[in-house]
């Protein structure tokens, strides 16, 4: 199948604007067009390659003139939606947690496991944005000296939650600059000129369920159930681009040097390390970009042969919208599109 026939669902929420701006600027080969949101936005028209379309309800019928559907909506919607465009014939790639880890579904970031796109029976899942550029800035190392521990703090901005918390932000710095009342929705906490060590609900163990997200895809994505992985997940006032700090040990002592010699040149990664010029990634460079930014390489000083670096990419493109599409492509480049549907019907 040389031209798919693609629904976007979820095409009025951040994700999926952005995946239409990748789409057009990967030249994805469209079939056919359909935009699916909530019925409070059925009626929208929103323009893709000079034409305009009018945003639909997802149902059995429009999936099924479909061959390929990107879903970003709740995990609850997805539950519902795609396994009923599967039921249709058409292929899943879905955003959000509801399928990630259950043995059937495929968890890929291209450049790490792509293979693992023909094992999927309709469904093939996006990792969490926390966990992409984590396991893009490790995988170069780890697949000639693998990773035993990771320890990641991770500084998420407010376009990981949606629209509305970018709304929030903006309304409440002004509250906050004009001596104001400042009003909390989104999140538990004013999240304008502060930080939350909070992302998502909390578990019985202490940790969050972003935390224990980015703990079991990578060790799915990196086909490495062993790696001991610890993670704090906190949200700060930055509209987009999430950033990470990681300390990582490996089976072999590594040296920075070594470590960015097998980074260079890994596809969609690029390394902006020169501390004496104040050079390194920062969320303002990343927006807007593909790639996932390393910098600050270098020893960890708690531990011999051990590393520690800074990781910061765009959220919303490789950390969703950029890496369906990746997945998209990876489908047609196989064959597989067609292959998968049968097998799942």
């Amino acid at each position: 199948m040389s031209e798919p026939r693609v629904a976007i669902v979820g095409a009025t929420g951040a994700v999926g604007q952005v995946a239409l701006q990748v789409l057009e600027e990967r030249n994805f080969p469209v079939g056919g067009l359909r935009l699916c949101a909530s019925e409070r936005s059925v009626g929208q028209r929103i323009s893709f390659r000079g034409r305009d379309y009018e945003v639909e309800l997802a149902t059995p019928q429009l999936f099924a003139e479909c061959d390929l559907a990107l879903i970003s909506v709740s995990a609850a919607v997805s539950r519902d939606l795609a396994p009923m465009a599967v039921a249709q014939g058409c292929v899943v790639i879905d955003d959000s947690s509801a399928f990630r880890m259950q043995p059937n579904v495929p968890l890929v970031v291209p450049e790490v496991n792509a293979a693992d796109v023909e094992a999927h029976e309709g469904i093939l899942s996006i990792p969490n944005c926390s966990t992409t550029p984590m396991v893009m800035a490790l995988w170069p190392i780890h697949r000639s000296n693998p990773a035993r521990r990771i320890v990641a703090d991770t500084y998420q901005s407010v376009s990981g939650t949606g629209k509305a918390a970018v709304a929030e932000l903006r309304a409440q710095s002004t509250q906050a600059l004009e001596g104001q009342r400042v009003f909390a929705e989104q999140y538990p906490h004013q999240i304008a000129f502060n930080v939350i060590p909070q992302v998502e609900g909390f578990l019985d163990d202490g940790y969050t369920n972003e935390e224990r997200k980015m703990r079991e895809e990578t060790r799915k994505i990196m086909h490495a159930p062993a790696i001991a992985i610890s993670a704090t997940c906190v949200r700060v006032p930055v509209m987009v681009s999430h950033s990470e700090a990681l300390h990582v040990e490996f089976e072999r002592p590594v040296s920075p040097q070594d470590a960015r010699a097998l980074m260079d040149g890994f596809p969609g990664l690029t390394i902006v390390d020169d501390p004496a010029a104040s050079a390194y990634p920062m969320p303002i460079d990343a927006q807007g970009r593909d790639e996932v930014y390393v910098g600050r390489i270098r020893e960890d000083s708690s531990r011999s042969g051990a590393l520690a670096m800074w990781v910061v990419s765009d959220n919303l493109r490789k950390g969703a919208a950029t890496n369906a599409v990746q997945i998209a492509e990876e489908l047609l480049r196989r064959g597989a599109l067609l292959r998968s549907v049968a097998h799942g019907a």
